[in-house]
């Protein structure tokens, strides 16, 4: 189930997700909401 939150982050790590979202979307050649790739690093990172 999907909570939707508020959050604020800093702009580089704004612009490293960004720059993520865009690595998955070229490569994939499917479309991806910037929640995914939050929800992917966090869930990578966070153990």
């Amino acid at each position: 189930m999907s909570k939707r939150i508020t959050i604020i982050l800093d702009d580089d790590l704004d612009k490293k997700l960004r720059l993520l979202q865009a690595k998955y979307i070229s490569s994939k050649k499917i479309s991806c909401g910037y929640s995914k790739i939050v929800n992917d690093t966090l869930r990578k990172d966070v153990k």
